[in-house]
């Protein structure tokens, strides 16, 4: 009697563990790593999707930053106003130095 029990509680214990593995997906994860042309393309996609993703970031950043700067030198700071200016002015020397 006892023999069965434990047989059907190892039995109730194994379905539960394949039903745990195959909610996992590990089977579809090890054809994922399998298929090479599958991964690099998802990869790609990924490296794609991030690229484009910090160009935009970087650019609402900039502008941002720029707007920022329009501000604060419309308040006429002394200190910051003239390190802003002098930094337009090497901008401009730079530019108009080459041919």
């Amino acid at each position: 009697m006892q023999e069965n029990n434990q047989k059907a509680r190892l039995e109730a214990v194994i379905e539960n563990l394949i039903m745990s593995v195959e909610k996992m997906k590990i089977a579809e994860y090890v054809e994922y790593l399998n298929d090479r042309k599958r991964m690099l393309a998802a990869n790609f996609l990924a490296g794609v999707a991030r690229g484009f993703g910090m160009a935009i970031g970087f650019t609402i950043l900039g502008a941002l930053v720029l707007y920022g700067l329009q501000k604060v030198v419309l308040l006429n700071l002394p200190l910051i106003g003239d390190f802003i200016a002098d930094i337009v002015k090497l901008v401009n020397e730079s530019l108009l130095k080459k041919p």
